[in-house]
């Protein structure tokens, strides 16, 4: 069954899936509620089996990868735009593998809990809302589905180019036309800035190319051939700049994060969930895949910059979450903290600190993923996204408080959950090499305990606010919703082995593209003699040891 498109065919049915919603007929008359009602059911779960069948076609595809096979897995290589060496080339290593599950599980949640917020003033806001296609909204998400599984398979640069830009565009709309509050201007930012960044890696994958045809050769843009393409220093740095800078917006790394907070507090829960769960790790993944693997000697230059960024980002996103006053405000900035902590594993080059910050990936989609998750339904039962709203939850609405506590302890990396185990990657593989930086991040731990106990604080506890009585405990779909998520942090916080043993041939490798080793520890200490063994001074033996000779 190699032979078989896996990747392809994991891509495909999303997009098939958002044409059979797109063919489903409206209502004819605008005022028959009862058949449009039927019809966007339909849509619904149309959806959710779509993205089902995706997450078993994935789950089935991961059971067949073989760690110990070759680092890349169901590979297709077909031409397509011979005449530039443009290739439909797609494989999977370790890395891509689990950020391909991780959008596979969080795509049927998202649409279980996003089931009513493309319904008319069912967006979580106080007055009614605007008239919206049900049909469109769950087709860009299975659309966004198709482009995210295309930018962590994709091997070949201007494929990765493609699917990058494109998955923008469902993003875009699901925003500025979905989203609440400053939707417009939110979504108008998140483009400009994605698509800036785009363009800066647009310029460097042209350069790539160009780079590739000299000595006479054809021009490729197979990421293999491309790694051993031999660059001048001023060359690769120049070019590793222009993907470093659009991953680093993607990500998004200080200071590059500005557009984060305005996008995930506009957003609806479901798609911020996609954003901060999703998209953002397409900026770290590209770090590993593009920016070491195609740069391994710019990479090393501009180390001290990027740990220096990193560190500055865990601190400062912990910093501004304690002053948040809205609920979706202050989860994106715990996940500006939570990328530094990433991008410092990453590029501190030890095989401790890369597998950490990539089942940090993984582990933190979900946490937030959870976080955002309950966050919404909170709001939607508010509807309101201010935290001095809220208070006294927990005693209305036990089940709904505890998994909120669950997510946000996991979001300050409590030992038994998910993350604890790659943020102690990261922080284990940062100190063998840079402990000012190890020491420095670590203080971020320290923040996300304040940040996450006072929002919990002030939100759950307390006397219930006249607001709050009336909240209902989480209904039946929001369980099952949110209910995978916490048990694979659950799980994944006491034995993350079956991950790491898939992400750690790809981590050599990567490592071994780059040039990089782990740090060397120091020579242990001698053992030396019991002191009752020790000969006693004047001693034949101790005077011969004192000449250096030997008895």
């Amino acid at each position: 069954m190699n032979s078989f498109p896996w990747l392809t065919v994991i891509g495909a049915i999303p997009l098939v899936g958002a044409l059979i919603i797109a063919l489903i007929p409206g209502a004819a008359d605008d005022n028959d509620k009862v058949t449009q009602a039927a019809r966007d059911l339909l849509v619904k779960r149309v959806a959710l089996l779509v993205s089902l069948i995706t997450l078993g076609f994935t789950v089935a595809m991961a059971v067949k990868f073989s760690p110990s096979g070759p680092t890349f897995q169901f590979v297709q290589v077909y031409q397509w735009i011979p005449e530039f060496g443009v290739h439909y080339a797609v494989g999977v290593d370790g890395i891509a593998l689990v950020l391909i599950g991780m959008t596979a599980v969080l795509m049927p949640v998202v649409i279980l809990a996003s089931w009513h917020d493309a319904d008319p003033g069912g967006h979580g806001e106080s007055a009614p809302g605007p008239k919206r296609s049900v049909k469109t909204y769950f087709a860009l998400m299975l659309v966004l589905e198709t482009m995210v599984v295309g930018v962590f398979a994709a091997t070949d640069v201007f494929l990765f180019y493609v699917f990058f830009e494109a998955m923008l565009i469902p993003m875009y709309f699901m925003i500025g036309s979905f989203g609440v509050g400053q939707r417009q201007y939110a979504a108008v930012k998140f483009l400009l800035y994605s698509l800036l960044g785009g363009l800066l890696m647009l310029v460097a994958v042209i350069a790539l190319y160009v780079y590739s045809t000299r000595g006479g050769h054809q021009g490729t843009f197979l990421l293999g051939p491309l790694t051993h393409l031999v660059l001048s220093p001023d060359t690769q740095r120049w070019l590793f700049l222009g993907f470093f800078v659009a991953f680093a917006i993607k990500a998004p790394l200080w200071p590059f994060h500005t557009w984060l907070p305005d996008a995930a507090t506009s957003a609806q829960p479901g798609a911020a969930v996609l954003l901060v769960g999703v998209l953002d790790k397409v900026g770290t993944f590209g770090m590993i895949r593009y920016c070491l693997q195609l740069f391994p000697a710019a990479s090393h230059y501009f180390i001290p910059l990027i740990l220096t960024l990193a560190v500055i980002g865990v601190l400062y996103g912990a910093v501004v979450a304690i002053g948040q006053a809205d609920i979706k405000r202050l989860i994106a900035y715990t996940s500006v903290s939570h990328m530094g902590l990433i991008a410092l594993g990453i590029f501190v080059l030890t095989s401790q600190g890369q597998a950490g910050a990539t089942l940090y990936m993984v582990n933190h989609g979900f946490a937030t993923g959870a976080l955002f998750l309950v966050a919404g339904f909170m709001i939607v039962r508010r509807r309101s996204q201010r935290i001095a709203d809220y208070g006294g939850v927990q005693k209305v609405a036990p089940v709904l408080a505890g998994l909120f506590l669950v997510a946000g302890l996991a979001g300050l990396s409590l030992p038994g959950l998910s993350t604890f185990v790659s943020e102690f990657l990261v922080l284990v593989g940062t100190f063998t090499r840079y402990r000012a930086a190890a020491v420095a991040a670590t203080v971020g731990i320290i923040l996300a305990a304040i940040y996450i106990l006072w929002l919990y604080q002030r939100t759950m506890t307390g006397p219930v606010r006249p607001e709050v009585e009336k909240f209902s405990d989480l209904k039946p779909r929001e369980l099952w919703a949110v209910g995978p998520l916490i048990v694979l942090i659950v799980v994944f916080g006491f034995f993350p082995q079956p991950l790491l043993n898939i992400i750690n041939p790809a981590v050599r490798h990567t490592l071994v593209q780059v040039h990089a080793t782990d740090p060397v520890p120091p020579h242990p200490a001698r053992v030396t003699a019991r002191i009752s063994e020790l000969p006693r001074p004047g001693t034949t033996v101790h005077l011969l040891r004192e000449k250096g000779t030997t008895p």
